[in-house]
């Protein structure tokens, strides 16, 4: 069963995107403590299939105490989704949902390194048995990077002061907790920081951006997204959540590259060609981002970001754009 400490966000607005049929086969990608698998097997019958994915050896424990024969658990990166889905004799799915970001129980334990509200080790890794930690990056990447990193990934303006303080404070010591970060990080912005926005802690933007470096996260969205795609039936629905604006606008792009005609393609726009002449392109966007509603943020406020994007894939051909 789900752990109760974990809450799915816009758990019914999922179900709804995701159509599902009782029969159908679907990929859980995103499996955290199971909130969305169970809820996936309560709308299937007998014959219905759940592949859930995660890379989190937590995540790996909590499905082990499932015994439901309509489910199955791979402890695998949602980038490897084929090899899952091979694996498990699957050739196509009926759907498909990805759940981004990281899981409450993952915030909660200090032990991960993800929480500013606790103090642990500075790791980060969703799969602590591949990578780097933040921690052993951190010891090593120059300055530039380093920067860049933040100012990409964490959407930070502070991002030069926050890097040459991270690489000020190295030399005296390695940088190995979380709240001693957290202590560099408010130093470097100063009052600064807390004029842009009292309600957050100034390392807020820092911890996004060495958890989304460390775990490649935007990288493994991209590769995932075009890797699950071949593997969806016609009808089949690809629900995703994000929780932040690269992640958002990554997913936005990737379906308006695969739900345009033209694709990527911008010179074919150019040409005189006659709509019915067009190739039927594989995905179509179904409606418009979906947020929580008021009651839901009222009884979770880490739903306060959460989008819900759907698309569904056609009869039409992958193109190679």
């Amino acid at each position: 069963m789900p752990d109760g400490s974990h809450v799915p966000v816009l758990l019914e607005e999922a179900m709804a995107a995701l159509a599902i049929k009782p029969a159908g086969v679907y990929l859980d990608a995103t499996f955290g403590r199971g909130g969305h698998s169970r809820s996936i097997l309560d709308r299937l019958g007998p014959r219905g299939l759940v592949i859930a994915l995660d890379r989190d050896p937590d995540a790996r424990s909590a499905a082990a105490s499932w015994s439901d024969p309509r489910f199955r658990f791979r402890h695998a990166w949602f980038s490897e989704a084929p090899q899952a889905l091979d694996a498990e004799g699957v050739d196509a799915v009926d759907g498909a949902l990805f759940d981004l970001g990281v899981s409450s129980p993952q915030i909660d334990d200090p032990a991960r390194g993800f929480s500013l509200r606790g103090d642990g080790p500075l790791d980060m890794r969703m799969d602590p048995s591949r990578g780097h930690s933040a921690a052993q990056w951190l010891a090593t990447v120059t300055e530039a990077e380093l920067k860049g990193v933040i100012r990409d990934y964490g959407e930070e303006r502070f991002a030069q002061q926050i890097a040459r303080a991270i690489v000020a404070a190295r030399a005296q010591g390695p940088i190995v907790r979380t709240r001693q970060l957290a202590a560099i990080v408010a130093k470097a912005v100063g009052s600064r920081g807390q004029q842009c926005d009292r309600s957050q802690d100034p390392a807020t933007r820092t911890f996004q951006a060495l958890r989304i470096h460390v775990n490649q996260e935007l990288a493994e969205l991209s590769l995932a997204l075009e890797n699950v795609l071949p593997r969806l039936k016609a009808g089949g629905r690809l629900a995703i959540i994000t929780f932040h604006s690269l992640e958002d606008r990554l997913v936005k792009e990737f379906f308006r590259r695969h739900a345009h005609p033209y694709g990527a393609d911008e010179r074919i726009a150019r040409l005189a060609i006659a709509e019915a002449n067009l190739p039927v392109p594989p995905l179509k966007v179904v409606g418009r981002g979906i947020r929580p509603s008021a009651l839901e943020l009222h009884a979770n406020s880490r739903a306060r970001s959460a989008h819900l994007r759907v698309a569904e894939r056609t009869e039409g051909a992958l193109a190679q754009w």
